[in-house]
């Protein structure tokens, strides 16, 4: 009879005990290599500028209008800083903490994305350094309202970085924004699984109004936030590949250490034990013990035949007393 199939057991939930090294090993990777993939300054500049005169040339030139309202409004200004140095530090967190708690089956695979677009950035720091805005040549039309608004934060003149570490960051990684295709993951899942509508909304706007930010403080391009939206497309197309790829690694790992120590499968009953019916612990059977059980379970019919032929019985037989 067929056996019939049973259904692959289901993943267990991760664990925040191994999420959290994960979490912080790929951000501190990120973060030195972010810092290692600065690139010559000159070249960086070329290519900011590179990208400046494509945007003109295909009306594209969105920062100039909003960098000049950010810097006109200090009421747009402050909050848009604001916004720019803080958001990315707590909504993705916020994001990935929500849905490792309340979606857990979507929670590995949204992770995996994430972590594999910021390679992905990563990479793109690396190969094309670029200059933002706000550090171009005054002539070109650009106010860095970080510094202009510095007082009213935590910042300094150089990007997001608290006062005294601008060291620590690299201001020529502007292409892709980051900042931009964070904010694009965190809107997708809300819309995906947020059940309040308020959420949903948080969403749609969420990358909106950060695209906005990015380029009216002069921090990035337009083309810095396509290629942002870019990276995460292809992270999220390669997300199911890469889980695929650790758990290949994962099981190989685990076979590997643990070959030497696989255990010899167990039997019921050690070798030689025999049940038989009515017996409820297994007895004992020699091969001796199997041909003296013949021989009684053959002797009273022998006995029979030799009183019907009136022959002698043997030895200490009941029969030979009555004669």
């Amino acid at each position: 009879m067929p056996h019939a199939t049973t259904a692959p057991a289901p993943r267990h939930r991760p664990r925040w005990w191994t999420e959290l090294p994960l979490l912080a090993l790929v951000y501190a990777a990120y973060s030195c290599g972010r810092l290692l993939a600065r690139g010559d300054v000159s070249t960086a500049v070329d290519h900011g500028l590179s990208i400046l005169r494509v945007e003109k040339a295909l009306f594209l030139n969105a920062e100039h209008p909003l960098n000049r309202l950010f810097t006109a409004h200090a009421s747009i200004g402050i909050p848009a800083d604001f916004a720019y140095a803080s958001l990315h530090y707590v909504v993705t967190p916020a994001v990935l903490i929500w849905m490792f708690r309340r979606h857990s089956a979507a929670y590995r695979r949204a992770r995996t994305w994430l972590m594999t677009s910021t390679m992905l950035g990563l990479i793109g720091f690396t190969l094309m350094p670029t200059c933002p805005p706000r550090l171009l040549d005054a002539t070109h039309g650009f106010v860095d309202t970080m510094a202009q608004y510095s007082s009213y934060g935590w910042w300094g003149t150089e990007a997001s970085a608290p006062r005294g570490m601008g060291g620590m960051t690299n201001q020529y990684a502007a292409m892709p924004s980051l900042h931009v295709g964070w904010a694009l993951w965190c809107g997708i899942l809300l819309w995906r699984h947020a059940k309040h509508p308020a959420l949903r909304a948080a969403g749609i706007a969420y990358p909106l109004i950060t695209t906005f930010v990015v380029m009216g403080t002069a921090n990035h391009y337009l083309l810095d936030a396509v290629a942002g939206c870019a990276v995460m497309g292809v992270g999220a197309l390669l997300a199911r590949p890469v889980m695929r790829l650790a758990d290949r690694v994962r099981a190989a790992v685990v076979s590997r250490f643990s070959g030497a120590s696989e255990a010899v499968p167990s039997t019921d009953v050690s070798p030689g034990c025999k049940t038989s019916a009515g017996e409820r612990i297994p007895g004992q059977r020699t091969s001796s013990a199997e041909p003296s059980d013949a021989a009684a379970a053959a002797g009273p019919p022998a006995r029979a035949d030799a009183a019907a032929k009136g022959g002698r019985a043997p030895d200490g037989d009941p029969a030979a007393a009555t004669r």
